[in-house]
């Protein structure tokens, strides 16, 4: 997870791909069928972004790939059900929003009550999210306007 001062807290860009094409593939009628070019295409997501994240969520059993004729991404009944915390928590790791050790210590690091406050926050914020799941997300105005991406025109 990124530090974003003033903002809030920030999921990584990769979090931010893998939910998008999650849900791109959950609003799809039977759950998907699209090829990872047809996703990256439709969410105006770089193809080698969408096939590392398509990568990632089949290890996570979110999405099965099929190859060939026929083939393509469809979303799991697991990815369909899983909460939106549980799947951002599984993209981001468990790191913690800050770090105090490494290469430029912290020297209040002994004493100091910053980096339990901002753990607490980030589970909080996880917890906020596993209230929602992957179906939840595409409920209408969501899903609708999902299945009405098309593939941008290139100049």
């Amino acid at each position: 997870m990124q530090v974003s001062y003033g903002r809030g807290v920030q999921l990584t860009r990769f979090t931010d791909l893998g939910l998008r094409v999650v849900m791109r593939l959950a609003a799809s009628p039977g759950g998907g069928g699209l090829t990872t070019s047809q996703v990256a295409d439709q969410m105006s997501i770089p193809y080698t972004h969408t096939a590392k994240v398509v990568v990632r969520l089949r290890e996570l059993g979110m999405v099965e790939a099929r190859r060939g004729r026929g083939g393509g991404l469809t979303i799991t009944e697991a990815g369909l059900h899983t909460s939106v915390g549980t799947l951002a928590r599984a993209l981001e790791g468990d790191e913690e929003v800050v770090t105090c050790e490494g290469d430029h210590p912290c020297p209040l690091r002994s004493g100091c009550r910053l980096r339990s406050a901002l753990r607490r926050a980030q589970i909080a914020f996880y917890d906020s999210l596993d209230e929602v799941t992957i179906a939840d997300l595409i409920q209408a105005p969501t899903g609708p306007t999902l299945l009405e991406l098309s593939v941008p025109v290139r100049a």
